[in-house]
């Protein structure tokens, strides 16, 4: 007979799938790196969702079986209770066999016991019944007496109340008769039942307004329109990114998106399978003429419009989990697990400085203005550094678990930030500490969004909000001036990982895990639209005019839908 056996590189794979399908995707990308995931021939569609935790109950199901069918002293076909999950995982079939038989034998002494003390027991219960017997019919005895006595009370008042009521009667049919007409005149219509529900409700976006852009063969991580157009990027788990041509017009389930109107952005050559060239990040410079894609072989593409190849970028040792230009263009900025974060001139696409702060991977960045910026990293540290200087500008500690992201704010005197810890806080150079603690989330937050305002936007006006999205199924906006929750976005089931201002700041899209893309009225804090698509919702963005959202999912695909008022 042989025994069935999982290799190491089977169970680094379910290990993988199981952090991926938690939605630890920092600890998934670090394990499948180091583990070499993405070398292993394994059929990663041919894995059911859950397989590791299918695989160990059934292990420990088998065990407990083995250990009990095996036990010839007692019947098998008693229950299974007498194991414990911790015996299963450290002792041997036959030392669970002996303690099934220790523990089957003191169930057995534990009857004979009870039996012997059943027949003391009975001629107990026997006087107790006795003497209660004599008890109850006493108390019903004198229950019945106090209660015939209640009884003729309460006929007393009856009477003396029903000849008040009369009186009353008499004189309010004589009031009432003069003021008939007066009433009949002054009454006006009813006044309408207005319930705060009936004021929420959303409409709902049929699948027949959406334009499904279809292609990608694995999760879609990343999307961004071009600031100069109609173009739409997204990045997938494929080892492709795409660059979408939306045409003009609403969208709808009858409008494609075919060659030549996109282009397959290759990240490999050869096998269409390496995990190792997934995209995981990207973003357009400032005049829409570049795309740049980070990836997780560590390295930095840069993409024409039409999908041609400029360069590549190599001197990373990790996946690169962020990518941002300046808004001048003439830099590039790269944040790798390998803890570094790393400025490339794009005149010549060489290394302009690399910065070694961390000590672990960095997770985001992002740029105050065209030569400073922030880094945040799974060392709970976020770090201001500046083109030139070899030491940080500024250190923020507070945060107690992994950065997830840091955001400026539209003039750049702000720093939000966001944690596993719970919390967002927004700093500020002036000091040390954070200016505002945010503790109202009850788990992870995931990202953070600064509403578009302040000097050097088309809202200069607005009021300063910040949107946090969290694991705990909420989306809180923040009044970053006086620092306090101005509401709780409360619409999601699921963890939501992506929020997105539109360009007039008057709206928020929000996309979660439930499948279900959101938007909803800053001003009124309710849904105003909704859309269910087929898969979780990893980020949504909105065109430059405002007029057009797309959301990516993990189901491989893109919706792009209309949006007006």
């Amino acid at each position: 007979m042989t025994h069935s056996t999982i290799t190491s590189t089977e169970l680094n794979y379910l290990v993988f799938r199981y952090l991926q399908e938690s939605g630890l995707t920092h600890s998934a990308f670090a394990l499948g790196y180091e583990a070499g995931i993405n070398k292993c021939a394994i059929d990663g569609n041919q894995v059911p969702p859950g397989a590791l935790i299918t695989l160990v109950q059934k292990g420990l199901q088998y065990i407990e079986l083995e250990a009990n069918l095996d036990n010839t002293d007692v019947d098998a076909d008693d229950d299974f209770s007498f194991l414990q999950p911790l015996d299963l995982i450290t002792k041997d079939v036959n030392e669970l066999q002996q303690i099934i038989k220790a523990k089957k034998k003191e169930k057995v002494q534990k009857e004979c016991d009870k039996d012997k003390n059943k027949d003391s027991m009975i001629a107990q219960d026997r006087d107790q019944q006795f003497e209660s017997e004599r008890v109850r019919e006493r108390q019903d005895r004198d229950a019945a007496q106090e209660k015939e006595k209640e009884m003729m009370e309460v006929d007393n008042e009856q009477e003396r109340e029903k000849e008040e009521e009369e009186k009353e009667k008499q004189h309010v049919e004589s009031k009432d008769k003069t003021k008939l007409d007066e009433h009949e005149v002054s009454r006006g219509p009813e006044q309408m039942d207005i319930t705060p529900s009936s004021q929420s409700l959303a409409c709902e976006i049929s699948r027949s307004e959406v334009t499904i852009l279809e292609g990608h063969s694995s999760e879609v991580f990343a999307c961004a329109w071009s600031p100069a157009g109609s173009l739409l990027a997204s990045g997938s788990g494929d080892s492709t990114a795409r660059i979408w041509k939306i045409p003009d017009g609403p969208c709808g389930k009858d409008v494609q998106v075919l060659p030549p109107n996109v282009h397959v952005l290759k990240h490999f050559k050869g096998r269409t399978n390496e995990k190792s060239k997934d995209v995981t990040t990207l973003d357009w410079n400032g005049e829409g003429t570049l795309l740049a894609t980070g990836s997780y072989d560590g390295q930095a593409r840069i993409w024409s419009p039409d999908g041609e190849l400029r360069n590549t970028l190599v001197k990373h040792r990790g996946p690169i989990f962020s990518l941002k230009w300046n808004k001048k263009g003439d830099f590039l900025l790269s944040g790798s697990v390998d803890k570094t974060a790393i400025v490339w001139d794009t005149k010549t696409w060489e290394c302009k400085q690399q910065f070694e702060y961390h000590s672990a991977p960095t997770l985001d960045v992002d740029w105050r203005n065209n030569y400073s910026f922030a880094t945040c990293s799974t060392d709970t540290m976020i770090y201001v550094c500046k083109i030139g200087e070899s030491h940080p500008v500024k250190a923020f500690s507070g945060h107690k678990a992994e950065v997830n992201a840091i955001k400026w704010d539209p003039t750049g005197s702000l720093l939000a930030s966001c944690s596993d810890d719970g919390t967002a806080k927004i700093w500020s150079l002036k000091q040390d500490k954070c200016l505002h603690d945010f503790k109202d989330h009850s788990k992870e937050i995931y990202t953070i969004r600064w509403r578009p305002t302040g000097q050097g936007t088309n809202n200069p006006n607005q009021q300063l909000v910040l949107a946090s999205a969290s694991f705990d199924s909420t989306i809180k906006l923040w009044d970053a001036e006086q620092g306090r929750l101005l509401c709780s976005l409360n619409g999601h089931r699921q963890p939501v990982y992506s929020v997105a201002f539109s360009p007039n700041g008057e709206y928020l899209a929000s996309g979660s895990l439930d499948q279900s893309l959101h938007i909803w009225s800053v001003k009124e804090g309710r849904i105003l639209k909704t859309y269910k698509g087929r898969g979780g919702i990893f980020e949504v963005c909105w065109n430059r005019e405002g007029d057009k959202i797309a959301a990516c999912f993990a189901n491989s695909s893109i919706c792009v839908m209309d949006f007006r008022m």
